[in-house]
């Protein structure tokens, strides 16, 4: 089969077949497509679509172009989250470790930030000594033994995938309903997941900003995994606001350790972070109702046994042994530190979600380009949530910097992402819908 072939039947807008579809994954992996051939079937794809069928090829194909994670060992449901990023989105941290104290086991693979978005990779790196690219082994002994494990892609995970997503993200042809589908299935799939729960974000602060569009890929992911085999669903939910009242990593994760522990609870991720829980345990067939699994959860987080895990699953990943314990002695902490505060009396209205997640990556938080290094200690907390009320002088958000010109900078640009108004704006949702297989 000729490159140059598939690209042009892909061009003139034809359905490509699992083994066309085979072979360029084979030639992304093993480096027999150029990188020119790569960018030309890339944007045929982005112009004219793939069928359903085609995007479970596609997905299959990157799946199996590198390792398959077997965990035929552990005798409990496999099961993971992903979310499609957004700002101040620490969920996956307090997740794992609540559905691994229900009896899953969660191996979640995620990633560094990408543009105004936080990682969550990069949120662990933030802990001194955590390992967050081990070895396979040092992963399934931290699976085995906290129940739970968050790292980051191997490079012998979907190696297709990693190359195509590299000349996408420099040809335009990111914003591929398709191509986000198989890029995010492929790396869950090599994972040897049972069930997969997707978090899709809709607002100003996600990439998929319309509810429209973020149906659209929920209703894709949900499809094509179950067409390959993995049982998923996904919940919507609303980014129109920071999820968390922090951004940034060691702060967020400074945020998800008090959650755990009972010390703080910001109410919008309490209620998102327990909605995925309870999906997952329905996913994965550990509780048989909503409200079984909604119990579960909540007692898994409220006794203490999903810190006990998550502070286990630190320990084994190389990480502090008193972590939850002591959190405030391991995280770094910025300098300087600058409270916004609002110019008038009212309520705050429209927020700028993807301005503070800007002013986070300004800070040194997020990478301007994949090599820069992340400054863990900086970012925004104290976050004031849409809709409350503020007088004049009051604090919106705190910055954390590095140096008072940082802080100040950052500022003027957390000062213009709130809006404040005159009347309390009507309360969103923070889950907007739930997507499943059969509608």
């Amino acid at each position: 089969m000729l490159p140059q072939e598939i690209i042009r039947k892909k061009r003139d807008g034809a359905v490509l077949s699992a083994a066309e579809i085979g072979n360029f994954a084979t030639g992304l992996a093993k480096g027999g497509w150029s990188e020119g051939q790569i960018a030309a079937l890339g944007m045929a794809i982005f112009l004219k679509g793939m069928s359903r069928e085609e995007t479970v090829a596609l997905t299959l194909s990157m799946r199996d172009s590198g390792e398959v994670l077997d965990w035929s060992s552990l005798s409990g449901a496999i099961t993971d989250k992903h979310s499609t990023g957004g700002v101040g989105d620490n969920v996956s941290l307090m997740l794992a470790p609540i559905v691994a104290a229900c009896g899953a086991y969660v191996p979640m693979i995620s990633g560094r930030g990408l543009g105004h978005t936080g990682g969550t990779l990069d949120k662990m790196d933030s802990i001194p000594g955590y390992r967050s690219q081990p070895g396979g082994a040092l992963f399934a002994k931290a699976v085995r033994e906290a129940g739970c494990a968050i790292i980051g892609q191997t490079g012998d995970l979907a190696p297709a995938d990693r190359r195509f997503y590299a000349v996408r993200d420099v040809t335009g042809t990111v914003e591929s309903v398709p191509l986000i589908t198989a890029s995010i299935l492929s790396k869950k799939l090599a994972a040897g997941l049972q069930s997969l729960v997707l978090d899709v974000k809709s607002g100003n602060g996600a990439f998929m900003a319309s509810s429209r569009e973020a149906r659209k890929l929920a209703e894709s992911l949900v499809q094509v995994a179950e067409g390959a085999g993995l049982s998923a669903s996904a919940l919507i939910t609303d980014m129109n606001e920071p999820l968390a009242s922090c951004a940034g990593n060691a702060i967020e994760v400074l945020e998800a350790v008090d959650f755990l522990t009972g010390k703080k609870r910001n109410q919008r991720l309490e209620e998102v972070t327990l909605a995925l829980a309870a999906e997952m345990l329905l996913s994965a067939g550990i509780a048989g109702s909503t409200r079984e699994a909604y119990d579960r959860t909540r007692q898994a987080l409220d006794s203490g046994k999903a810190a006990e895990r998550f502070g286990r699953m630190v320990r084994v990943l190389g990480g502090p042994a008193d972590f939850v314990e002591n959190v405030r002695k391991h995280l770094p902490e910025a300098p300087e530190q600058v409270a916004v505060t609002a110019e008038r009396d009212g309520f705050i209205g429209h927020i700028d979600t993807r301005g503070l997640g800007i002013a986070v990556v300004e800070l040194g938080g997020g990478r301007r380009t994949p090599e820069d290094a992340i400054d863990h200690a900086v970012g925004l907390d104290s976050i004031a949530p849409a809709g409350s009320a503020v007088q004049s002088g009051e604090a919106l958000a705190t910055v954390h910097a590095r140096t008072k010109a940082d802080a100040q900078r950052a500022a003027e640009v957390v000062s213009k992402a709130f809006e404040i108004i005159d009347e309390r704006p009507r309360r969103r949702p923070a889950i907007l819908r739930k997507v499943t297989a059969d509608g």
